[in-house]
């Protein structure tokens, strides 16, 4: 049982995104994200195998086209090698973000992945995603209840004025909608 709720809370890290915009889960684009980090490892052993799975194979011609321009442009010096290292990151995490569907906005700098995004990639590096799975499910009970015991209140008061009524059916759409995006994301039916 433990195991199941434990499946279900994984799968509610996606309900973040339907109260936070997207663009702040974006983290295949910052400086220190997995992409890059393993972009700039594939740059310094002269091996690009390891980033063609960020990429489609329809794209990876394009992405094996920028590798070898930046080894090339890389020898030319520090200047050129950043320059270079710089072409190669956004020509991937453009190639990789157009694959998902979504649009490229640039380079973020390091530091400003979300916390519940670098937690979730320390999970996959620690092997154990309890502690990540526990914490969301916490944060996610905390406010549904919330928005639960909000609506409860306003819906005894909801008859006394049209105000109230609609002070009520503000709190009601915000608690279903709520509800709707978490039952959304428990049946898969979410975008990335």
């Amino acid at each position: 049982m433990k195991t199941t709720a434990r499946k279900m809370t994984v799968v509610l890290v996606c309900v973040l995104a339907l109260v936070v915009p997207q663009m702040a889960f974006a983290h295949c684009d910052a400086l220190d994200g997995p992409v890059i980090n393993e972009a700039r490892q594939a740059l310094d052993k002269g091996e690009i195998t390891p980033v063609l799975k960020w990429v489609s194979a329809e794209s990876e011609d394009e992405v094996r086209a920028a590798f070898a321009h930046t080894l090339k442009v890389r020898a030319l010096g520090d200047e050129a090698r950043e320059l270079a290292d710089l072409y190669f990151f956004e020509t991937l995490v453009r190639v990789h973000r157009a694959g998902e569907g979504a649009p490229y906005t640039g380079i973020k700098p390091a530091g400003t992945i979300d916390a519940p995004i670098m937690k979730a990639d320390q999970a996959l590096e620690n092997g154990s995603v309890d502690a990540l799975a526990d914490a969301i499910s916490a944060h996610v009970g905390k406010a549904m209840r919330e928005r639960f015991t909000h609506a409860l209140e306003l819906r005894e008061k909801a008859d006394e004025s049209v105000d109230a009524g609609r002070e009520y059916v503000e709190a009601y759409v915000q608690y279903v909608h709520f509800v709707e995006g978490i039952v959304g994301v428990v049946h898969g039916d979410h975008a990335h």
